[in-house]
């Protein structure tokens, strides 16, 4: 088959052996992924991962021990946990601590024409979604996840720093919860989408007063976290999304006297991403710059890579 491999720093499509599936796992068809912020920095030597490229995908089944689910189109979790640790057996399997990731740790990923994970990963997808919805199932229960953390009451400010693919996402997410959500970016026509939805944008260098009680960094950078600090209120609360291979400033005597709680957060709940894909209550088609063929995937990180550019997509 045919995979984006990534070996030391370079990026490059190989003819390699079909995966073998585990005994507990699925052989997928892939038939699209998506470029995300993490792939690039990886490609940077973020993780330091060597592998096949890729964690956002939509599939057909092609091989399972349960025959029930040859045939059906999915998505999957992407922590493969061992099951066996005392945080799987607290129930908290993400952070398991012998766990790969797909196209992250240990693990090749989606950017190929096959992938295998454990079929418990494996979440189907309803028939009324298209496969270029599908593939947002991962990146819209990350920013999903910020909820299973932060409790949201509908008169708080809510602030999300970055008008990215996630920033925007979460933006959505938090103007279901919250009557008062405000996005800051660089790209105009990225905050129309949102202005759409009753959310109050600003260009970034707009002096914002010290207001919001919640604040989403998604910026992907290393600015981000001083900007949130600066906005958040005592006692506020800032949750950071950004992933990058690099360092951030902290001012931790800043956190401490004004009491903010910071709060990671990563993967998020497939099954609540996946309703909310089928309600059609989040925009995700036009968050879509371009779709390749996996054959040009040098062109698609091309395009992914440059500023202002939102979800690109790679087609098996």
């Amino acid at each position: 088959m045919k995979a984006v491999v990534l070996e030391g720093k370079d990026v490059r499509v190989k003819d390699i052996a079909k995966p073998k599936p585990a005994a507990d796992e699925a052989l997928i068809k892939v038939q699209k992924a998506g470029i995300c912020n993490t792939d690039l920095e990886l490609a940077k030597g973020y993780m330091d991962f060597q592998g096949i490229l890729g964690h956002e995908f939509v599939g057909t089944i092609e091989y399972a021990l349960d025959p029930s689910w040859v045939g059906k189109r999915v998505v999957g979790e992407i922590n493969i946990s061992c099951g066996q640790c005392a945080l799987c057996r607290a129930g908290l399997t993400k952070h398991c601590a012998h766990r790969d990731v797909l196209g992250i740790v240990n693990k090749n990923g989606a950017f190929a024409e096959y992938l295998t994970i454990p079929l418990k990963n494996c979440h189907a997808i309803p028939d009324v979604l298209s496969d270029r919805m599908a593939v947002f199932t991962e990146p819209l229960a990350a920013a999903l996840e910020i909820l299973e953390s932060v409790k949201i009451d509908p008169e708080e400010k809510v602030l999300i720093l970055g008008d990215g693919k996630l920033g925007l996402l979460t933006a959505q997410v938090m103007r279901q919860h919250a009557e008062n959500v405000t996005c800051v970016g660089k790209h105009p026509h990225h905050l129309d989408m949102l202005e759409q939805s009753g959310i109050v944008t600003h260009e970034s260098g707009t002096e914002l007063e010290r207001q919001f009680s919640v604040v989403v960094e998604a910026t992907g950078n290393e600015n981000g976290f001083l900007e949130a600090l600066r906005l958040v209120l005592p006692q506020g609360v800032i949750v950071l999304k950004s992933t990058f291979h690099g360092e951030s400033r902290i001012d931790v005597s800043k956190i401490v006297v004004d009491e903010i709680h910071l709060i990671g957060s990563r993967c998020g709940p497939f099954a609540k991403a996946i309703r909310q894909l089928e309600r059609n209550r989040i925009n995700v088609e036009e968050l879509i710059d371009g779709d390749f063929p996996l054959e040009q995937w040098g062109e698609a990180f091309a395009l992914a890579q440059k500023p202002g550019t939102l979800k690109v997509l790679l087609s098996l």
